[in-house]
C-alpha cells in the first residue's frame, strides 16, 4: 500500500513566473502522461487562476486563498498534507516543516552568499529559506536537485549522505518547443530591427552579473545588448542605473516565450555571464531556438553545457566576442535530446516509486517490531 503523492500547486499561483515555477509546471504536465490515476494529486488554493486540468493527476481545491508562498506552504498545504497522510511533493525550494516529503532544492545560493541579499525583506526571506533548506536536508524523504554541482554543495554544506540527494536535470517543455516566434517584438523595440545584437534573459539579480554587461558594453561601444527580465529587490547595485543610461544597452522588461524566442533566433549570440547557477535554463532555451551561447565558466554551467557553449570568465569583461564566436563548438542536438521535461518527469516518477518502496519497507519493519514486542511480552507473562 502506498501513500498518495500530494503535489504543491504553488507554482501555478505565482505570476510572473521564474525559472523554478516554469520547471515545476513543465515537469507536472509531463508527469501527468506517465502516472496512473490515483497516484498523485495536486493541491490548489481557492483563488488559483488558470489552474490546469490534468488527465491522471487529480486536482484538489482548498477553501483557502493564496496570500503568500510561506503562509500557503506552512499552514494551508501542510494542514492538508497532515490530514490526507500523503507524501508532499514540492518543486520550489521548500517543504512543509512538519511533514517531510520529496523536496526540490535548485540551489542554495542564499545559504552560501547571504551578504548578496541586501534589503530587509530579502534578508528575512533568506533567513526563512535557509531554515527550510536545513529542515529539508535533515528530514526530507528525498531531496531532488538539478545538477551534480548543486548536489555537491548541498551534501557539503549540510553534511548529509549523498544517496539522499537525487539529480534530475531541468528539461525544455514541449510547450516551449512548439511556441511560435513573435516577431512583433521588433516593432515594439525598433532599435533592434535589422541590427546585430546580443541577447540576455533572466531575473536581473546580483548573481546574473549585469555588471559584466555594463563593463563590456563600455569597452565595446559598437556592440548592442538587449536584456530581458525583471529587476529584483535584491539588486541595489549602483551599476544598474548606469546600465539603464548606457546607449548600447536596451532593457526590455518582461517578454513572452514567443517574443524571447524571436530574439534568440535573430541575435548574434545569447549571453549569460552568471556568477552562480544551479543549472541555468535560459541557455538551453537559446540552443533550442538555434542561437549560439556565450556563458560563464562558473558553477554548474560547464557541467550542463559541456562543449556546446562558448565560455567567458564572469569577472573579465575585456573579451573579443567576435573572435570567441569563431571558435568551434559541438552540436547541441544530443544535449537537447537528453534535457527534456519528459525525461525529467520519468526520473521523478522513478524516485517516487523508490520512496514508496522505502515507505513500505519501513512500515513492514515497524509491524515486525510490534509483533516481536507482543510475542516477547506474552512469553514473559507465561513465564
Amino acid at each position: 500500500m502506498f501513500r498518495k503523492i500530494i503535489a504543491n500547486g504553488m507554482p501555478f499561483c505565482i505570476n510572473p513566473i521564474t525559472g523554478i515555477e516554469r520547471v515545476a509546471r513543465d515537469t507536472l504536465f509531463a508527469l501527468d502522461d506517465i502516472v496512473q490515476k490515483g497516484e498523485i494529486e495536486i493541491v490548489f488554493p481557492r483563488n488559483a487562476k488558470n489552474a490546469p486540468k490534468f488527465k491522471n493527476i487529480s486536482a484538489v481545491y482548498l477553501d483557502k486563498d493564496f496570500k503568500s508562498a510561506s503562509m500557503w506552504e506552512q499552514f494551508d498545504f501542510q494542514k492538508y498534507a497532515l490530514k490526507s497522510k500523503g507524501i508532499p511533493l514540492d518543486f520550489c525550494n521548500t517543504m512543509p516543516y512538519f511533514v517531510p516529503g520529496i523536496a526540490y532544492i535548485h540551489d542554495i545560493y542564499s545559504e552560501l552568499f547571504p551578504k548578496q541579499l541586501k534589503t530587509f525583506k530579502k534578508k528575512v526571506l533568506s533567513h526563512y529559506t535557509c531554515k527550510i533548506f536545513r529542515r529539508i536536508a535533515k528530514k526530507a524523504c528525498k531531496i531532488v536537485t538539478v545538477s551534480e554541482f548543486s548536489k555537491q554543495t548541498i551534501v557539503d554544506s549540510y553534511k548529509i549522505d549523498s544517496s539522499r540527494v537525487a539529480v534530475i536535470p531541468n528539461g525544455i517543455s514541449q510547450m516551449y518547443v512548439e511556441a511560435k516566434a513573435d516577431d512583433g517584438v521588433f516593432e515594439k523595440f525598433p532599435q533592434l530591427k535589422g541590427k546585430d545584437f546580443y541577447f540576455m534573459l533572466g531575473a536581473l539579480s546580483h548573481r546574473k552579473n549585469l555588471n559584466w554587461i555594463l563593463r563590456h558594453s563600455k569597452l565595446f561601444p559598437d556592440e548592442l545588448f538587449a536584456i530581458s527580465g525583471n529587476i529584483t529587490n535584491d539588486n541595489e547595485e549602483p551599476y544598474l542605473q548606469c546600465l539603464k543610461n548606457r546607449k548600447n544597452v536596451i532593457l526590455l522588461g518582461y517578454l513572452s516565450d514567443g517574443q524571447s524566442k524571436a530574439l534568440m533566433q535573430k541575435c548574434k549570440a545569447f549571453v549569460f555571464p552568471s556568477l552562480f547557477e544551479g543549472f541555468g535554463m535560459p541557455p538551453l532555451e537559446a540552443l533550442q531556438s538555434g542561437a549560439k551561447i556565450i556563458i560563464s565558466n562558473a558553477t554548474a554551467l560547464p557541467q550542463i553545457y559541456k562543449g556546446c557553449a562558448h565560455y567567458i570568465d564572469p569577472k573579465e569583461p575585456n573579451v573579443d566576442l567576435d573572435e570567441l564566436l569563431e571558435q568551434p563548438v559541438e552540436s547541441p542536438e544530443k544535449l537537447l535530446g537528453a534535457l527534456t521535461a519528459r525525461r525529467s518527469a520519468q526520473r521523478l516518477y522513478q524516485i517516487i516509486k523508490e520512496v514508496w518502496a522505502e515507505q513500505n519497507k519501513t512500515n513492514i519493519l515497524m509491524t515486525r517490531v510490534y509483533i516481536d514486542f507482543f510475542i516477547l511480552d506474552g512469553l514473559l507473562k507465561l513465564a
